[in-house]
């Protein structure tokens, strides 16, 4: 289960069912892999790195897997960096209008302001102390001060962070970290099929043309499936999008020269594979260029009829 179900309520009924579980914990301060002595690193690969650090509840038995992945701090932190200018921003703005005309000036409205603002960008709004600066009747704000806490540093170094709670007691940490992937791989699995491969949206309104699209998709993505556990064999572990979005610039062009033999040349041939991608080829057990080059000439003389002078 993910963090969205993974109540203690629900938690504790697994537990009086006598059912084994995995899920994603809801705690707020979980621990750093990085920060203990004996990480398990369970993915190390050029595109994702992962690692794991396993700690047992002496008084529950229950297992906690705290881990740590660069590819998820990465995009965190990027999110986190684009709040935190966003609000910055809009901060200088107001404190940079209390100094010109037409602006907004009264105390109380600007207090109104950064609590709207506080309310659009909670994710970050805890990471800084604001005070606005008043006049001596403290009717209109004279300036706005900010500062980040110190406490925002720590978040960011927890950024890719998050914890796995399970009651199986005899797994390892590389098989627990990947039985809770088969979650995102399914999740994945479905925006897959609803974007990319074209299930939705469904035009038709005979049932078996209906039959005939959904089939058609899902054969689509067992041929997807295969491909990329083919990958997955040779270390290379990429979503659907992102093989079409490296594969995309490799094209197929046809080039036409006009020679002065009143003849054309067309020219079918395909553009070099990119290291990237000659090294899914290479995996795929796959020819760069299958085809090759195709080469047809056209004549362009006019056909005089036949008896015309």
């Amino acid at each position: 289960m993910d963090a969205g179900i993974a109540s203690a309520d629900n938690i504790a009924w697994l537990i009086e069912q006598d059912y084994h579980y995995l899920v994603v914990s809801r705690e707020q301060h979980v621990k750093n892999p990085r920060d203990q002595k004996t990480p398990v690193a369970v993915r190390d690969t050029r595109d994702s790195n992962v690692v794991v650090y396993r700690e047992v509840d002496q008084e529950t038995g229950e297992t906690r897997l705290y881990c740590h992945s660069e590819q998820k701090a990465k995009k965190e932190q990027g999110i986190r960096n684009r709040f935190h200018a966003r609000l910055e921003e809009v901060l200088e703005k107001l404190h940079t209008g209390l100094s010109k005309k037409g602006t907004l000036k009264k105390y109380d409205k600007i207090l109104e302001r950064i609590g709207r603002l506080r309310e659009k960008h909670s994710r970050v709004a805890a990471d800084y102390t604001i005070n606005v600066i008043a006049d001596d009747k403290k009717n209109k704000a004279i300036g706005i001060e900010w500062q980040r806490k110190p406490e925002s540093d720590q978040k960011d170094k927890h950024c890719g962070v998050y914890c796995l709670r399970t009651n199986i007691p005899d797994w390892s940490e590389e098989q627990l970290w990947l039985t809770y992937t088969m979650l995102t791989e399914i999740e994945a699995t479905f925006r897959s099929l609803k974007t990319e491969l074209g299930l939705r949206p469904v035009y038709h309104k005979k049932e078996e043309r209906v039959t005939g699209h959904l089939f058609i998709t899902l054969l689509a993505y067992h041929l997807v499936h295969v491909l990329r556990y083919q990958l997955r064999l040779q270390d290379i572990h990429l979503s659907w999008e992102s093989i079409r979005n490296r594969m995309s610039t490799q094209q197929r062009m046809t080039i036409t020269l006009p020679t002065d033999n009143d003849t054309i040349i067309h020219l079918r041939t395909t553009s070099k594979a990119e290291t990237r991608q000659k090294q899914i080829y290479t995996a795929l057990n796959i020819n760069p260029d299958p085809i090759g080059k195709v080469k047809t000439i056209v004549d362009m003389k006019p056909v005089v009829p036949t008896g015309a002078d």
